[in-house]
């Protein structure tokens, strides 16, 4: 949904960033303007529900951190947007961390679903990431931050936890509005995508002040994109070997994203295995 910039200032003000919201505009976009966009140009990789099941996966996977190496040589970080591991077991996930280390960048995670023991243990995930459940980080001039939007096991009509809600409140201002954001998630908080959480609203209402212009999701397997504003929210195919998309479509694979001047643009790269 594209902005009206003919809204004043003053009534900008007045209504706040829920009452923009409502009204469909995303206010960190107005309140970028008057910023300066950030120089630094860099890429990294997006990728989403790897669904590591087996031994059989890590042959698999190896071959998809080579060819991510391939197709983005001068990639400097990875997204991994959860659903890591099949069932959550500290052998999957360890393989998985193994497998993506071999990309030679950051590797960045959140938690999915399939990343728990059971609705109260994600002690596995924990423990092969540490201090990667609500967490920010900064590269080229960009906020980066990954949230868990999981509520335990569950795959449909979740709700994103206090934990995360009260963690945003605590952390948002102590960052720059103005900057280039960019959030990751495991569940999709885009308008009307399936399996969206039921208070993805309340989410999106506490970046209404910030310049965010990328939110990646996953969970649900396949190619969808919403906008608030400018800022567009996307789901992708998953990049599993046992795992299909919901969307019918065969191809797996990852997004190659690519900042620069403040914006990001991307592409699909498809994994084709054998290669």
């Amino acid at each position: 949904m594209g902005m009206n910039r003919s809204i004043s200032r003053r009534k900008m003000l007045r209504l706040g960033g829920a009452g923009l919201v409502g009204l469909g505009f995303w206010p960190g976009q107005i309140f970028a303007e008057a910023t300066a966009t950030s120089s630094d140009e860099f890429s990294f990789i997006a990728v989403n529900d790897l669904h590591y099941l087996e031994p059989a996966c890590r042959p698999w996977f190896d071959q998809v951190v080579r060819q991510m190496k391939t197709s983005a040589p001068k990639a400097e970080f990875c997204l991994l947007g959860g659903d890591l591991a099949d069932n959550g077991t500290i052998e999957q996930l360890t393989e998985v961390r193994d497998a993506f280390a071999n990309l030679g960048i950051p590797v960045h995670t959140v938690v999915g679903n399939h990343d728990h023991l059971s609705d109260t243990d994600r002690s596995a995930y924990e423990r092969i990431f540490p201090e990667q459940i609500n967490y920010r980080f900064e590269h080229g001039g960009w906020q980066v931050i990954g949230l868990d939007s999981s509520e335990g096991t569950k795959s449909v009509e979740t709700i994103v936890s206090d934990a995360t809600l009260s963690w945003l409140d605590h952390n948002l201002p102590k960052l720059e509005a103005r900057k280039p954001t960019i959030v990751f998630t495991h569940f999709p908080l885009g308008e009307s995508v399936p399996m969206r959480p039921l208070n993805a609203d309340v989410v999106l209402q506490r970046f209404a002040h910030f310049n965010v212009q990328a939110m990646f999701s996953g969970h649900f397997h396949g190619f969808t994109e919403r906008y608030e504003g400018d800022a567009s929210l996307t789901t992708d195919r998953c990049c599993a070997r046992v795992r299909n998309n919901h969307d019918g479509t065969k191809e797996k694979g990852w997004f190659l994203c690519e900042a620069s001047g403040g914006c990001l643009s991307r592409q699909f790269v498809e994994f084709r295995p054998g290669l």
